[in-house]
């Protein structure tokens, strides 16, 4: 008996099921594969980028003897600091540019409160960029919870002022009862970005622009940090690799920089100790690699070109975003009022830099012409109009040259405010009156014989209208037909 055998062909049943089973089969393996590999690379990146931590946070201040700058508001015989050294920390609000110390004012707040009261006091650290109503609703639950304890909570609220006006008013029946103390954090100017309820139930502290001193000194402690960490790290990296090789002190490595380059980024980050901080370590980055390279040579040496190269310029065009512009009108104004040509023309031009609607920059240099030039010329007013028209027509970037040049006219024309004085001083009569404001004079009040006589001019005033109309047209028709009558006797 011949033995048959079956073959198995692509559209045989049975080996197109068995086939399946085995792709299905090799695709879950690989698919496990896949995920052990990225769950390890991406355990392998989370562990690395925790091993991260940039210089500013590096550099926090846990003290108030470690903290640079704002004197005027942690000093010595401040009321902050005595408040601090008393364990009083009442609800605060700091406002101020970026970059002059509020977290890390926050930062000292929070050790020395935890060094005071040791395990009676919860720290809470929010930001109002990253968290909504539910952190605050969490934050309220567990600040009750230790408050039963004995506790105390303080919440740090960084970018407070990115919660609306409505999202804010969870903070008041917690601030008022004493549930938790909060202490925020703001670029914005508080009187218009937080709640006027708020705003009673907190002391605002102002926070200045750090001086080109300040950086300087915080650009000091950075460098000592960094020659101790690098120094640290390669010590550490001999060690793992069993390499008997010591270090003297005559060859460790030591991050070197000359001071017209710490003078020029001190003045260059325009009083924010953030943006001094990340050029210094991005330069120190860029160097890290190829001065390590070379076993003999231990120094680092930052130049001013490398500093340029890893400053990033665009926070000397974030005044807009800061709330800062404002500034720079006033500086405008005051340029303009005190006839500095060279200065005028440098403010308007910083206001453009930052992009600003020419309407808006037109639209002051209108109120400039008005309040500070007035009647010395009044032909400034309609050059001011004009340049307002002209920017609305054009735009952007042809109209600068509009902006310049009213601004040049503004400085140099004649100045007079008494028309402004005049007004103000009229405003104040108004003010400081006691009692009820004076009556309208009877010969000047508005009389209601006057409004009969005036409803019955307007009235024979349109009746005669009527009449002088129907008259018109009348004598229109009678000429229409007396010219057909004549055409008629003609033919």
């Amino acid at each position: 008996m011949e033995a048959t055998i079956k073959r198995s062909f692509p559209f045989d049943e049975d080996f197109a099921t068995s086939q399946a089973k085995k792709f299905k089969k090799h695709q879950m393996q690989s698919k496990d594969t896949s995920k052990s590999n990225l769950a390890k690379h991406s355990k392998g990146l989370s562990s690395e980028m925790s091993k991260r931590v940039s210089l500013v946070e590096k550099l926090r201040p846990t003290s108030i003897e470690d903290y640079v700058g704002q004197k005027q508001i942690i000093g010595a015989g401040t009321v902050l600091n005595y408040l601090l050294k008393k364990r009083e920390i009442p609800s605060m609000i700091f406002w101020g540019p970026p970059g002059c110390g509020k977290t890390s004012l926050t930062n000292v707040i929070s050790s020395l409160s935890k060094e005071l009261m040791s395990n009676s006091v919860h720290i809470v650290n929010l930001s109002a960029a990253r968290c909504g109503i539910k952190s605050i609703k969490d934050a309220v639950v567990a600040a009750k919870t230790k408050s039963k304890l004995g506790c105390k909570t303080i919440v740090f609220m960084d970018e407070i002022h990115c919660f609306n006006k409505l999202q804010q008013d969870i903070f008041l029946p917690n601030v008022e009862a004493g549930t938790f103390t909060l202490i925020g954090c703001t670029t914005e100017n508080p009187s218009y970005s937080l709640n006027p309820a708020l705003l009673s139930r907190c002391r605002v502290f102002m926070l200045h622009k750090l001086t080109e001193y300040n950086i300087k000194e915080i650009l000091c402690k950075a460098i000592e940090y960094i020659n101790d960490d690098v120094l640290n790290a390669q010590e550490k990296r001999q060690m793992d690799s069993k390499e008997q090789i010591r270090l003297h002190s005559d060859i460790k490595l030591k991050l070197y920089i000359e001071n017209n380059t710490v003078q020029w980024l001190a003045e260059a980050c325009d009083g924010d100790a953030r943006v001094a901080l990340n050029a210094l370590e991005l330069a120190m980055l860029a160097k890290h690699t190829d001065e390590l390279r070379p076993l003999q040579n231990k120094n680092v040496k930052i130049t001013l070109e490398d500093i340029r190269e890893g400053l990033i310029k665009a926070h000397m065009l974030s005044e807009k975003e800061t709330n800062q512009s404002h500034h720079m009108y006033s500086a405008l104004h005051k340029s303009i009022r005190a006839g500095k040509v060279s200065a005028s023309l440098y403010w308007i031009a910083r206001i453009m830099a930052v992009k600003e609607d020419p309407v808006n920059i037109a639209r002051r240099l209108v109120r400039i012409s008005s309040e500070d030039i007035g009647l010395a010329d009044p032909d400034a007013l309609g050059v001011a109009v004009h340049t307002m028209h002209g920017c609305q027509m054009i735009g952007m970037p042809e109209c600068d040259v509009l902006l310049g040049q009213c601004t040049v006219y503004l400085a140099k024309a004649r100045k007079s405010r008494s028309v402004y004085n005049a007004l103000k001083a009229a405003e104040r009569k108004i003010l400081e009156c006691e009692g009820p404001q004076p009556d309208v004079p009877l010969h000047m009040r508005f009389n209601s014989t006057d409004l009969k006589l005036q409803s019955k001019f307007n009235e024979l005033y349109y009746v005669t209208y009527i009449i002088i109309n129907l008259y018109y047209y009348l004598f229109i028709f009678l000429l229409i037909i007396s010219t057909f009558a004549d055409i008629d006797d003609l033919t």
